[in-house]
């Protein structure tokens, strides 16, 4: 079994919520929305292009730590 420390996981919570506040916009999506005094229609862009962004990492962790686990098992 991996142990896993305090730091460890409040290394990856602080991580996760500063990667999840950070904000990102293609050319189109800043154009369209720049124009408009409707802040809550750039909030919500904003929201789904990160929610969008970081389903593929957090696929992409899963399978990396499966891999690990079934490697550690076949070595250990």
């Amino acid at each position: 079994m991996i142990k896993i420390g305090g730091k460890s996981i409040l290394f990856c919570l602080v991580y996760f919520y500063f990667t999840a506040v950070g904000y990102a916009q293609c050319a189109m999506c800043r154009a369209a929305l720049e124009g408009e005094g409707n802040n809550s229609k750039a909030e919500a862009v904003n929201d789904g292009i990160v929610y969008l962004m970081l389903i593929p990492y957090i696929l992409v962790a899963l399978i990396g730590f499966a891999v690990y686990r079934i490697y550690r098992q076949k070595k250990g």
